[in-house]
């Protein structure tokens, strides 16, 4: 890290999560455990994904290259130093959200689970047995 340079943490979260979705079904959990995680690691500025520029992003990354996740794995992610990521109510990972924790963790970097009470524990590579594949994923989210 460069002297003087903020931290940065990544809050992976399922978009059924991020406040203005028309997928929200978890009212405003999204501020509440961001203010948990602030509150958590107080030297992290925190990066939410739940950003239009994102969005946007994604879009168009999709369009170009067939996947829009590709975007955050390329340009988001590795300027990230540390993750935190909730994952589905049950412990279930969203195949988005564990590629983006596994990638951090295969970096070196820092990164922990949140859950839907705000408690947060380290995550290690053991932890990551339960992911959904992409049509899991869609079916929890869109449906």
């Amino acid at each position: 890290m460069e002297e003087g340079k903020a931290q940065s943490i990544y809050f992976g979260h399922p978009v059924n999560f991020y406040m203005g979705s028309k997928f929200n079904v978890h009212g405003d959990k999204e501020e509440k455990l961001i203010k948990i995680i602030e509150s958590a690691f107080p030297k992290f500025t925190i990066y939410n994904p739940n950003k239009k520029c994102n969005q946007e992003n994604y879009k168009l990354w999709k369009q170009k290259y067939g996947n829009g996740m590709k975007y955050f794995f390329e340009v988001v992610l590795p300027e990230r130093d540390a993750g935190i990521f909730l994952p589905f109510e049950d412990g279930m990972w969203g195949k988005g959200v564990f590629g983006e924790a596994e990638f951090l963790y295969n970096q070196g970097k820092p990164i922990w689970e949140i859950d839907l009470k705000g408690r947060i524990k380290s995550i290690e590579k053991s932890n990551f047995s339960k992911c959904l594949s992409v049509e899991e994923t869609r079916e929890r989210i869109y449906n």
